[in-house]
């Protein structure tokens, strides 16, 4: 195979899909933010997107707890991300839970085109089951990276997002009124 020919097979095909994914306050959009920012540093063409329904911080960026932010276009479902993904070398997507069930296929066609693609969102929703899209995006995930947050009780490492609020819908944005990082203990303490 010549050179040349190596070149355009990899940049066909050669992308990649990496997940950030763990508790609420765990750190998974700072993180999505610092790969992101690096990649625009190394004059990579960069789009970044989050559902249209969070508008915690701001309605078009993506905003951390710790108020970093980078700018990115809200959608209204995963298949949006591919009309506005062309000629681009590296999608970020924050919030993932929050997309249909079409974004690990989205996910997948964006990596076969040779983009990079990093996600982020929950794993598990506030009853400690897996989330929306997520587990399906961990199963495609080139790599995987499981942030932890600081349980608020006890200090030890949180996987857990505990919802401080009497509420039984699935999806409810909130902040620290709202939510609290546990770990399994504390959580399972209050369940």
């Amino acid at each position: 195979m010549l050179f040349s020919e190596y070149n355009k097979r990899r940049s066909e095909f050669g992308g990649s899909i990496e997940l950030i994914c763990g508790s609420m306050f765990s750190g998974k959009t700072e993180e999505l933010i610092r790969r992101l920012k690096r990649a625009q540093i190394a004059r990579l063409n960069v789009e970044i997107f989050k559902p249209k329904t969070d508008v915690r911080y701001d309605e078009t960026a993506i905003v951390s707890h710790d108020l970093n932010s980078i700018h990115s276009t809200p959608v209204e479902n995963a298949s949006s991300i591919l009309l506005l993904s062309s000629n681009t070398q590296v999608v970020g997507i924050d919030e993932a839970q929050f997309f249909d069930e079409e974004l690990p296929d989205v996910c997948n066609r964006l990596a076969n085109k040779g983009i990079r693609v990093i996600v982020a969102g929950l794993d598990m929703d506030f009853l400690g089951k897996p989330f929306g899209p997520m587990p399906a995006i961990m199963a495609i995930a080139e790599s995987v990276t499981k942030v932890q947050a600081v349980c608020v009780v006890c200090g030890n490492p949180a996987l857990y997002s505990y919802r401080l609020v009497a509420n039984d819908t699935k999806i409810l944005l909130g902040e620290k009124e709202t939510y609290e990082p546990r770990c399994r203990v504390c959580y399972n303490l209050n369940n």
